[in-house]
């Protein structure tokens, strides 16, 4: 397989070397932030460390953190570090746990913010001459922008359909040849389930990748994806607050992890109760400091994903570090009776059960004193029709696999095909009752 790179020199630097820019432009970034932003200045005062004390990339953990509530805390601009006429564009969250989280570009930061994410789509074997169908949603959130610049970049023709409409965008894909797709993993099951309905097999459209992120999903997933689209499942990561899609990016020749772009984006892992910094391989909480944003950069950010890097040279010549594929959020994280479980663990095992739509809601409530878990799961049509006495040793079987794996009881609700609600975007995995 031919391996294209976007900026090889960068994408296949020696550490060492890459190591030497990342110092440069984080002390760069240090002495910026701590003299035109005054919340991190605080920050960085209470915390006896000044910009002199960086003297190496150790030194980063001298940092404090930065939070979510840091954002909130700073809304909308207080923690820019250009003055807003500088600013050619904002971006904010849904703002559904509380005030949005806005972040800001400047024209260089959509240069960069274009650039890294032509690097994620060469990364994923895309070429000038694809047809990019980008179903990522456009607006506040950063996904359906962020990726169309990145195509623009690419010199790729851009098809920029948003989400919904899914018999629609079925249309689009075979009339105009769509050969690389873009997506939530959850969105890309809904397309698949438009192509059934529409009786439109898979194999007679011209898709040959598809780059899934904005949430979750499990190795299970991706192979289900694959089967029902006919196309090469790659996972790409990226967040609003670190710049948005194009932070890292899963290539065609391994399945271990996505390359970051670390010469923008610099990565730790810290343990998420105690914040120390973790050795390499461990697996912990996901940090990144932005090396490069003008408007909006951003230090230590703890985003709540748990992963793991990964240092060994990948096959395809890039010596950028990799993330392990994010198993779930310390904040999306449910503890059931002393149990922590991930969304993403449970999908891993109903995934590898026969009959089992790739479909599910996961439903948490208090009864008196002790927490419940239901789990409602979509079966085919086939199962569902099956007898009363089929559908409960089905539904034992998933109970008893989900006990056997997580170590907690669930109750678990076998539902018809399309009656659990489908998503244009982020799938709401979890409805949590509980009043804690």
């Amino acid at each position: 397989m031919t391996v294209t790179y976007w900026e090889e020199e960068i994408e296949t630097l020696p550490r060492v070397g890459l190591e030497s820019i990342q110092l440069r432009r984080l002390q760069h970034l240090v002495a910026r932030v701590y003299k035109t932003v005054k919340p991190y200045k605080r920050k960085m005062d209470e915390a006896g460390v000044r910009p002199e004390d960086i003297k190496s990339l150790a030194d980063l953990s001298k940092l404090p953190f930065t939070v979510k509530d840091d954002l909130r805390d700073n809304y909308p601009f207080g923690l820019f570090t250009v003055p807003l006429d500088e600013v050619v564009r904002v971006h904010a969250s849904s703002g559904t746990t509380g005030k949005p989280t806005v972040v800001g570009y400047t024209a260089k930061d959509i240069t960069t913010w274009s650039n890294v994410m032509a690097r994620a789509l060469c990364c994923a074997g895309a070429t000038k001459g694809d047809m990019i169908h980008n179903a990522y949603g456009y607006g506040l959130f950063t996904g359906g922008l962020g990726a169309h610049y990145g195509i623009e970049r690419l010199g790729a023709t851009a098809i920029p359909v948003s989400g919904g409409n899914s018999k629609r965008q079925i249309t689009i894909m075979k009339d105009f040849g769509s050969t690389v797709l873009l997506s939530t993993p959850s969105y890309a099951l809904n397309l698949a389930d438009a192509m059934d309905s529409m009786n439109v097999d898979p194999k007679s459209l011209s898709l040959r990748v598809g780059i899934f992120g904005a949430e979750p999903w499990s190795e299970n997933m991706r192979e289900e994806v694959e089967r029902k689209l006919n196309l090469k499942a790659t996972d790409i990561y990226g967040l609003s607050e670190v710049m948005g899609p194009g932070v890292a990016q899963e290539c065609l020749l391994t399945d271990r992890g996505m390359h970051i772009f670390e010469d923008h984006f610099l990565p730790e892992i810290i343990d998420p109760d105690t914040g120390e910094v973790l050795p390499p391989g461990e697996k912990g909480e996901l940090v990144f400091t932005t090396l490069t944003k003008e408007a909006f950069p951003i230090i230590r950010y703890r985003t709540k994903d748990i992963s793991r890097l990964i240092y060994d040279q990948c096959e395809c010549g890039r010596t950028l570090v990799r993330m392990e594929k994010v198993t779930g959020r310390t904040d999306d994280m449910l503890i059931i009776r002393g149990v922590n479980v991930f969304p993403s663990q449970v999908e891993n095992v109903l995934m590898g059960i026969d009959g089992v739509e790739p479909h599910y809601q996961i439903v948490v409530d208090r009864e008196g004193n002790l927490d419940t878990m239901q789990v409602q799961v979509e079966v085919s049509e086939g199962v569902f029709s099956d007898e009363i006495r089929i559908l409960e040793n089905l539904s034992k079987y998933i109970q008893k696999e989900i006990k056997d794996l997580l170590g907690v009881t669930c109750k678990v609700k076998l539902v018809e095909p399309k009656t659990i609600q489908r998503s244009e975007g982020k799938a709401q995995r979890v409805i949590d009752n509980r009043k804690i």
